[in-house]
Formats: C-alpha cells, sequence, structure tokens
C-alpha cells in the first residue's frame, strides 16, 4: 500500500514564511480597513532595470524567429552567461573558477535545497544558529537530520552553531566534526557579514577535516565594507572544500524572473576521491531541463556596463532603506544590528518579549509585518529581522508607525 515520504511528516509545522502569509492574509480579512505594509519576507519592489527589461525584449524577439528560436538550455547554461559570470564575479576578484565549473540554474533557493542531494545519508550538516530555514528543511526531508527535541527546538543530528552578539554573529568551530557545514555571508537574517580572515579560517577548518562548505553569497552585492569577501573563493584551499551559490534575485530584482548559479570545483572531492563536480552535473541534467534562455539572457544584461550601474543604484535604493530602519530604531532605543553589508535589519525585541509575540504586536499595533527571530532557529528566539526592500515610502511610514508604538 502506499505510503508517504515519512521524512517530510517530520518537518516541524509549515515553512517559515507560509506561516506568516497565513497570519497576515487573517488579519486583512479581519481588518479591511487597515493598510499594512511588508518589511517581512525579503522580496524585492522596484522594477526590474532598463538594461535588463530591453534584454528580456530581445531574447522573446529572439524566440519568434526560426534561425534565432531556442529550446532546451544546456545542461551547464548558455556559454555567454557563464562567461560573464566567470569573468566577472570570480577572474576579476583574483579567484580562478573556469566556466564548466558554473551551473546556471531557476534561482539559489532551488539550489540550496538540492545540493543536498549529492552527499550520503550519513553525513552531518553544521549551520549558524539562527540559520535560513531551507538549510536544514531540505536535510529533514533527506532523513540525515536525527530526530527532533521540541523543548530545545534541535534535530538531534544537526550541529547548531550559535551566532549572537556575544560573539558578533560569527561562529565559533564545533565540538563535534561535521561532513557538511553551511555558510551565508552577508548572513540571513542577522545582516552581518564575515570578514575574510575569518572566512579562511573556516576554509583551513573545512580542508583540515575533510568537511564541505556550502557558502550562499546571495547577498554579496551589498557588501560596503573593506576586508569583506565577495566570493568563498577569495580564501586560498578554497576550491578544494567549498561549494558556492549565487542569487540574481536581490542584486537585479529577479525574484520574479528566477535565475542563479552555483560553482562546484573540479577539485572538490569526497573521502574516495569522488568528484563532486560530476556528481553535481549528473544530477544537474537529470532532473532539470535548465533556465529558459530568455532568463538567461536578461542575466547576462546584468554584467553590461549599463547594468552594473543599475545594479548598484537598486543596492543603493535598498540600503538606503535599512540606513532609515535601522536609524529610527536606535533613535527609538531597540538594539540593533545589520543594515551595513546585507539588506536586514536584525533587532532584539523590547523587555525579553517573544518573537511571535513582537510579531502580533507589530501587526495589530503598527500594522508592520516583520519575521520572528526564532523562526530562523533556537538562537533567534528574542530577535527580528526587517527587511529593506520595500519602497522609500512604505519604507518611511513602517517607520514612523513603530514610533509611535
Amino acid at each position: 500500500m502506499l505510503k508517504a515520504n515519512q521524512n517530510y511528516l517530520r518537518l516541524q509545522g509549515s515553512y517559515l514564511f507560509s506561516t506568516i502569509a497565513k497570519k497576515v492574509a487573517a488579519y486583512k480579512e479581519a481588518n479591511p480597513d487597515r493598510t499594512v505594509i511588508s518589511l517581512g519576507i525579503g522580496d524585492v519592489t522596484q522594477p526590474l532595470s532598463p538594461a535588463i527589461i530591453k534584454s528580456l525584449h530581445e531574447a522573446v524577439d529572439d524566440m519568434a524567429v526560426k534561425e534565432t528560436f531556442k529550446g532546451y538550455a544546456p545542461d551547464l547554461g548558455y556559454a555567454f552567461l557563464r562567461r560573464a559570470i566567470a569573468e566577472q564575479d570570480y577572474r576579476s576578484r583574483g579567484c580562478d573558477i573556469a566556466e564548466d565549473e558554473i551551473f546556471v540554474s531557476d534561482g539559489a533557493k532551488s539550489d540550496s535545497g538540492n545540493i543536498q542531494e549529492i552527499f550520503a545519508d550519513s553525513c552531518r550538516i553544521a549551520v549558524c544558529d539562527p540559520v535560513y530555514p531551507v538549510y536544514v528543511d531540505s536535510n529533514v526531508m533527506a532523513g540525515r537530520t536525527g530526530t527532533y527535541d521540541s523543548g530545545s527546538e534541535q534535530w538531534s543530528n544537526v550541529i547548531y552553531m550559535p551566532c549572537t552578539a556575544d560573539n558578533d554573529f560569527v561562529p565559533a568551530f564545533p565540538n563535534e566534526t561535521p561532513d557538511i557545514i553551511y555558510i551565508c555571508s552577508p548572513n540571513n537574517p542577522t545582516g552581518t557579514a564575515m570578514k575574510k580572515d575569518d572566512l579562511q579560517k573556516w576554509v583551513d577548518y573545512a580542508n583540515d577535516h575533510g568537511s564541505v562548505i556550502i557558502y550562499d553569497a546571495a547577498y554579496e552585492a551589498y557588501i560596503s565594507e573593506e576586508g569583506v569577501p565577495h566570493s568563498v573563493y577569495e580564501c586560498g584551499g578554497a576550491r578544494s572544500c567549498a561549494i558556492e551559490i549565487h542569487s540574481f534575485s536581490k542584486n537585479a530584482g529577479f525574484t520574479g524572473v528566477r535565475l542563479g548559479y552555483t560553482v562546484v570545483p573540479k577539485e572538490l572531492k569526497d573521502a574516495d576521491g569522488v568528484g563532486l563536480h560530476g556528481l553535481w552535473a549528473r544530477r544537474h541534467g537529470t532532473k532539470f531541463n535548465g533556465a529558459p534562455y530568455i532568463q538567461q539572457r536578461a542575466g547576462a544584461a546584468v554584467y553590461t556596463p549599463e547594468g552594473q550601474e543599475e545594479v548598484r543604484q537598486l543596492v543603493s535604493y535598498y540600503m538606503e532603506n535599512a540606513g532609515t530602519v535601522k536609524e529610527a530604531l536606535k533613535e527609538q532605543g531597540y538594539t540593533v544590528y545589520g543594515g551595513v553589508n546585507a539588506p536586514y535589519i536584525w533587532l532584539k525585541t523590547p523587555d525579553g518579549m517573544k518573537s511571535w509575540d513582537f510579531f502580533d504586536m507589530l501587526l495589530e499595533k503598527a500594522n508592520v509585518v516583520g519575521t520572528p527571530g526564532s523562526g530562523f532557529g533556537p538562537s533567534g528566539e528574542g530577535y527580528f529581522r526587517l527587511t529593506a526592500f520595500g519602497s522609500h515610502e512604505n519604507t518611511a511610514e513602517a517607520v514612523r508607525r513603530i514610533k509611535e508604538l
């Protein structure tokens, strides 16, 4: 008799942002006269830039002509896009990444959830805590997380590395050796970023212990400080221990277009000498038919001089919002972090309030939506995330409402 995958039944509740969406929808239905402003989910609000729109139109026109029509994309992605990525995201920064080590996909979220498929079920993962929920949930689906302890809100076979104000939100090396280490820098949700010296220590640790780092660089375009690497491959030895995941969603506004890529160096091997590049290539070719030509042409436009300038302007727009939120909260006496190298503000809830209680208060009294820190892991309790992805007008209004609480 048919049975459901039991691993999925072990997931704890709904996905974090689905839970928030349901709560907000219920509130709006009960209070139709109130205007709710969302600083919760990290979705962009500004339209695609002119260079990208122009490229999209040209790509659509190509699809209407027999000579330029495109069907399935190549497994790795079109050469014109991989060439631009290799040159501008890596070689320009002194990173030795080949074009055929770049796998174009439909977004970083998919790759973040799917990359665990190339590892053995027995592999043990380590995550920064708080953490982007996809890292843990996708491993729960794979059955490698052990049992869940509702008291500690932790999985028995997951190594949680607390990232708190006490350690400047940079994790310490765990007492137990993990096989897979998830690092997101600049970090979602805390908004903090690792300095190169700190990241180099993790690369050295991974090489010394036979671990693999899965490095989420979705927010690298927001880095503004010196000494913060844009890629893990800026660190010596990273080619033999790290996989890197990139997104076009937050730098170029592709949340509704969908495009990303993952880098798997050929030097990266398991304990038996099996190349992970070949495994990901096999998985990619079997389960994915390639990001559409139209999206990839739009992605290539991001790397043109016009596209790069427009990305800088978009990033600047959102970081102005981050500054507005951060300064206003500080003036109100909140303890706040982030908002410098990432479009996220991470704040301590007032008076020791629980994260979800603060969410409810903010929604009901200010009609503003954020994200409870506890949804990102045990160390997120007592914290709250606000995003800078709203419009200037909505961000200013949200801040005004919070000030009136």
